[in-house]
């Protein structure tokens, strides 16, 4: 990535300001203008989060947003109230306050002398959610959004839950936000006033995992904030983006087909970061391709973005299973829109049948069983590669054993595959639950199994996630089920296989007894898109940033992911140890230490053995002079569960100067009626 540092315009910061809303509360701003801003007003950028701009954003906001501003824009990095140095308190993740507070923010900003008026929102994530509710609003500054790695329905694709199952994120998220939440503003921009902050934000922490545990379907809880609810509320212009290393990518296929306003999609081979800057690469100049939707539908400039094909993708070469990759090879495509016509993308039926995975030949004439083991998924990675360790999927030989596989012959040319592959089949369970795990693979001549793609399925909410629909055991289910979307180039002499597991653990959580599965007779099959387009040059410029954050690591990054068995019990535990290092921000001289450890247990057939534990430890501070302090947090989630309920256990304990100053403990259970 190149580090710019000349642009068309000099650049002045305002580190800290605030932006006062009409109940009083006033939200932390850090904003970078062109130096002659008031003189010359300009469109304005929003990325607006509960990420701390101080520390917890400021490494990759100092190589964004300088950039844009550098290129006439006002960018503004707005802290949620209840984080960083923010009033107020954060009950929750997209709320309606969180909503009208935006509101309020956007108007503020479009009233400062700095700014003409006219606005964009971009984010990842979190920011990329908001950005499209926002949108869905209409406020009226608001013309154009850069979306990322964010979704239209929050129960099918974010980290709560997959297919009606129940992510183990959805837990590992609530202790990620307990931490993040538990951190104090910095004494030097709020004064003495931080520790009455800090000790209201600790006293009024929500337990956000029992909130997101009592609602297992898909009720108005979820359909808030969810802009498939009705995708004519979103007129702004919108860039939307992704990375098949990701976790939000079907988003993408439905956005695209249901927008009316102007739009564009991009996805390419990242995890969940910014393309400029993300792995795997090749990175890309998206900065400057942010820049020209910016110019087109904020300053009213032909930039030529929207004559272009409106939809771009990268086709990732097959390679052998790695827990982490620094380098996808493959190819871009470029396609008239999504759905793509036939012409661009061609749909395959293949049949799971008795001698394999086809297109031509009788079905399955005999039942099969899918007898899976509850450890079965201890390969299949990370649901959001996110700190840069080991996560993603590794050899699944393993995993394909304890599954029911069907493989293709070897593909003499190759495959090109782009969509969403479908699998349709008929199913009974053994007991009154269950789940179906799919897994796509590419298996190489050598037998190596890498995983190209997956889905999972609640079998209580095959039919409407929004409703449970009895399972009888024995009794027959048609289940239609699509995989997430994949741009993939299976090399020359490899095979497809399908795996039907009935457990996909710690991906998500076990059914709340072993349901061992038949696959029945008939004519199962996969229907795969394969791709007709052809390829294109590199579409993109290089990747550029501004001048990165001034760091000293006081002790490096070092992320771990273990599995293990004990082979006397037959328990299977996968620990994460997501070691984020501790660093020292030179400017200002804050120290930042964050390290968590994550630890997921199943035995093979108790499903009341499946348990989770996550600590993390959070401590910052500066050694001396104005603006001195130290502070440490140490928290604590703990879920486990019976036939009938899940046992949540959280704590927190913070210390300032090594003296205990807050301690707050939680104890619930919530009935599983879903799961």
């Amino acid at each position: 990535m190149k580090t710019r540092t000349e642009f068309p315009h000099r650049v002045r910061e305002i580190e800290h300001t605030l932006i006062t809303l009409a109940d009083g509360t006033r939200l932390a701003a850090r904003i970078w203008l062109p130096e002659d801003a008031e003189e010359h007003p300009v469109p304005a950028i929003l990325e607006y989060l509960p990420y701390r701009k101080r520390d917890g954003t400021a490494v990759r906001d100092e190589l964004t947003h300088p950039w844009f501003a550098g290129h006439g824009y006002a960018c503004v990095r707005v802290d949620m109230r209840g984080n960083g140095e923010s009033d107020g308190l954060m009950h929750d993740e997209y709320l309606p306050q969180e909503q009208a507070d935006a509101l309020e923010v956007i108007e503020w900003i479009a009233s400062q002398p700095w700014c003409d008026g006219k606005l964009g929102m971009m984010g990842i994530s979190w920011g990329g959610f908001n950005g499209l509710q926002v949108a869905a609003l209409k406020p009226e500054p608001l013309k154009a959004v850069v979306t990322l790695c964010s979704t239209d329905d929050r129960y099918a694709d974010d980290i709560h839950y997959k297919g009606g199952n129940m992510l183990l994120e959805n837990l590992a998220w609530a202790a990620t936000m307990l931490s993040f939440s538990s951190a104090a503003p910095d004494p030097l921009l709020v004064g003495e006033r931080w520790r009455e902050m800090w000790k209201a934000r600790l006293d009024g922490m929500p337990l956000l995992a029992d909130t997101w545990l009592r609602h297992q379907t898909r009720d108005q809880y979820w359909r808030h904030g969810s802009i498939c609810e009705n995708y004519a509320d979103v007129e702004a212009a919108v860039l939307m983006v992704s990375g098949w290393a990701d976790s939000y990518m079907n988003s993408i296929p439905r956005m695209m087909a249901h927008l009316k306003g102007p739009k564009k999609a991009l996805i390419g081979p990242w995890m969940h970061k910014y393309p400029h800057f993300a792995v795997p690469g090749p990175a890309i100049g998206f900065l400057q391709e942010a820049l020209r939707w910016w110019d087109q539908h904020l300053k009213g400039i032909d930039t030529g973005v929207m004559d272009e094909p409106p939809a771009t993708f990268y086709l990732q070469d097959g390679l052998p299973p790695a827990p982490k990759y620094a380098h996808r090879p493959g190819r871009w495509v470029r396609c008239s829109g999504w759905p793509a016509s036939s012409l661009e993308i061609e749909r395959r039926s293949l049949l799971l049948s008795d001698t394999g995975l086809s297109e031509y030949g009788a079905g399955l004439s005999e039942p099969r069983p899918i007898a899976s083991p509850l450890t079965a998924g201890a390969q299949q990675g990370e649901y959001i590669p996110l700190w840069f360790g080991a996560d993603f999927p590794t050899d699944q030989r393993r995993d394909d054993g304890l599954a029911l596989t069907f493989d293709t012959a070897p593909y003499r040319d190759g495959l090109d595959i782009l969509g969403q592959p479908r699998v349709e089949l008929k199913l009974a369970s053994a007991t009154d639950c269950g789940q179906l795990n799919v897994r796509l693979c590419d298996v190489a001549p050598s037998g190596e199994s890498a995983l190209i793609t997956y889905a999972t399925l609640n079998l209580l909410l095959r039919d409407d996630p929004s409703r449970i629909s009895p399972v009888e055991p024995g009794k027959p289910m048609k289940v239609g089920l699509d995989l997430d979307m994949i741009g993939y180039r299976l090399p020359k002499g490899h095979r497809l296989r399908v795996s039907l597991s009935s457990a996909n653990f710690p991906l998500v959580w076990s059914p709340k007894r072993r349901a061992d599965l038949t696959l029945l007779p008939g004519e199962p099959r996969l229907e795969l898109p394969v791709s007709k387009l052809g390829y294109v040059d590199d579409p993109f410029e290089p990747a550029e940033s501004a001048t990165p954050c001034a760091l000293e690591a006081l002790r490096p990054a070092a992320p771990k992911r273990t599995v293990s068995e004990d082979v006397g019990s037959g328990e299977v535990s996968v620990v994460i140890e997501d070691d984020m290092g501790k660093v020292r921000f030179l400017d200002h001289g804050l120290e930042v230490d964050q390290r968590c450890r994550e630890v997921y247990i199943s035995h093979p057939d108790d499903a009341s053995r499946t348990r989770a534990e996550i600590d993390w430890h959070y401590s910052a501070g500066r050694r001396e002079g104005e603006g001195a302090f130290s502070i440490e947090v140490d928290s604590r989630y703990a879920l486990s569960c019976d036939e009938e309920n899940f046992h949540l256990e959280a704590s927190q304990v913070a210390r300032e100067g090594g003296r205990e100053v807050h301690r707050k403990t939680w104890r619930t259970t919530i009935p599983r009626s879903a799961i």
